[in-house]
């Protein structure tokens, strides 16, 4: 799953603006966007603002509503109120209202589709295909899978167990940038469906759509104080919410700096967490692979600008086939577009924010001053200025150097060569991460080995980015702690209970 960078510096605080008109909207992409908190079922203001700007072409969109400990009380007090009747709400009755929400969202796919490419820069005709119909899938799959949450009966010495699944209570979800409304509703949903209440805490780099589904939620008739929205920056809001004592559990996709400072908070109350974290993947490309296949899988991994945590980003190629595959790989590479998002010729937008942009940087210009070969690549895309980053293949780089080790977060590849399958499985579990990884070869016997031998929560072989609901998601090492997905999500969102009912427990002796 994607994520975002550890907690940025926070620009300076702007007092409340005319941005927004006497209603708090504004209007982005044709389309009105609440710029206040969501908390208890109303719209709340709070007495200073943050700036979100396009990463496209730098455009400010909107001040934002800028949450903090006030805030983060008030929307706790709000589940925490709501939670009672909504945990008591009949699964059939939550299923249905989260399909309503389905519906909203299915009504707004352009209009959501819209907001998000201004806001975090992302693909608008991947938005429309694929990520928006991805989130009202989320809330359906949940709705459907709640009904059938069962455990068969098992017996003890004639006594019956009884296994079921309790909400928790009130839910804090930080979500990251990078696919902001489709990451939010992985969490959102199952955590509605389990009858908990929640407090959503979207990235301060990309909060509109989040504000949306506020909307849609409200107008598919969810209960007031069961979604509550908390905008603003992590050690402000985000460290607010995830200390306090009425949240019963905690689910955060983003970097391992922040996931420890909420573990630490979280940890003062006894409160589980999910974390799926960071990535630095392996493509591991074996001689008797499709050659053409292997390089279309590491191409993809340029989507969405490389802000993608499962991007298989360490390309390892046998040495047999290295030359082949790397002429074929430049020439792929050379064919793509970059340019402004919402132009359905362009493969490639910008990155999210000039942090972003001179963080990878960073990375490559301090790789290439080590001894690493720009294959592809090496910089900005000068040519279209902003924040276009190049799609950049570097090779010639150490095992134990940064640019193999460390996550980059952008359009960056490293390009490695091994001899032998033990060699490759070596290279690819050789860092802190574990949170998947990419196998290209022609001999389903090989497939099976070196999956076995992976370190990794999702291999995917001859294919890459296929994603089933039903099943378990997160990373091993510093890439997570947890599963959700499937039946994972309800496990995780919910206190299971079980029930040893004593024969003949019935037998009045009244």
């Amino acid at each position: 799953m994607p994520h975002q960078p550890a907690v940025p510096a926070d620009p300076p605080v702007t007092e409340t603006t005319a941005a927004a008109a006497a209603d708090g909207t504004v209007t982005v992409a044709g389309v009105s966007v609440d710029t206040r908190h969501w908390i208890g079922g109303r719209r709340v203001t709070s007495a200073t603002t943050f700036t979100d700007v396009s990463p496209i072409d730098g455009a400010p969109l909107a001040e934002i509503a800028r949450g903090g400990a006030a805030e983060a009380q008030a929307a706790a007090a709000a589940a925490a109120e709501a939670f009672p009747g909504w945990a008591a709400t009949p699964r059939a009755e939550r299923a249905r209202l989260l399909h309503a929400i389905a519906d909203g969202v299915e009504k707004r796919i352009e209009e959501l589709s819209q907001v998000e490419t201004a806001d975090n820069g992302a693909l608008l005709r991947s938005h429309r295909r694929g990520v928006m119909p991805r989130v009202a899938h989320n809330f359906r799959f949940f709705a459907d899978r709640l009904p059938q949450l069962d455990h068969d009966d098992f017996e003890t010495r004639g006594h019956t167990n009884h296994v079921s699944w309790d909400p928790a209570g009130p839910c804090v979800l930080i979500t990251p940038w990078n696919a902001p409304l489709m990451l939010a509703t992985w969490k959102v949903a199952p955590a509605l469906a389990a009858g908990n209440t929640v407090i959503l805490k979207p990235a301060e780099w990309s909060p509109l759509t989040a504000s949306l589904l506020a909307d849609i939620a409200a107008e598919a008739g969810l209960p007031a104080g069961v979604l509550n929205i908390v905008q603003g920056y992590g050690a402000e809001a985000g460290q607010a919410l995830v200390s306090h004592p009425h949240v019963r559990r905690i689910s955060f996709t983003g970097s391992v700096p922040t996931a420890r400072h909420i573990a630490a908070a979280a940890a003062a109350n006894l409160t589980p967490v999910s974390l799926e974290l960071g990535g630095k993947s392996p493509l591991l490309v074996f001689a008797d692979a499709d050659l053409d296949l292997a390089v279309e899988l590491a191409v993809e991994q340029y989507d969405n600008a490389g802000q993608v945590c499962l991007a298989a980003t360490r390309i390892l190629v046998e040495s047999s086939v290295a030359e082949e595959f790397t002429e074929r790989f430049k020439t792929r590479a050379a064919a793509l577009t970059q340019g402004d998002s919402r132009d359905a010729a362009s493969d490639l937008g910008p990155t999210i924010h000039p942090r972003q942009l001179e963080k990878i940087d960073g990375f490559v210009q301090r790789a290439i001053a080590a001894g690493a070969r720009a294959v592809v690549g090496g910089g900005p895309n000068t040519g279209l200025g902003g924040l276009y980053y190049r799609p950049t293949l570097l090779a010639d780089v150490a095992q134990d150097s940064e640019i193999v080790q460390e996550e980059v977060f952008g359009p960056v590849l490293t390009l490695q060569t091994f001899d032998t399958e033990d060699e490759a499985i070596r290279l690819a579990n050789d860092t802190r991460f574990g949170l998947a990884a990419t196998i290209a070869t022609g001999s389903p016997e090989r497939a099976e080995r070196v999956t076995a031998a992976l370190v990794a929560g999702t291999v995917w072989v001859n294919c890459f980015f296929v994603r089933d609901l039903r099943a378990p998601f997160g990373g091993s090492r510093h890439s997570g702690i947890g599963r959700e997905g499937g039946d994972w999500s309800f496990d995780f969102y919910c206190d299971l209970k079980n029930t040893v009912t004593a024969p003949n427990g019935w037998t009045n002796h009244g």
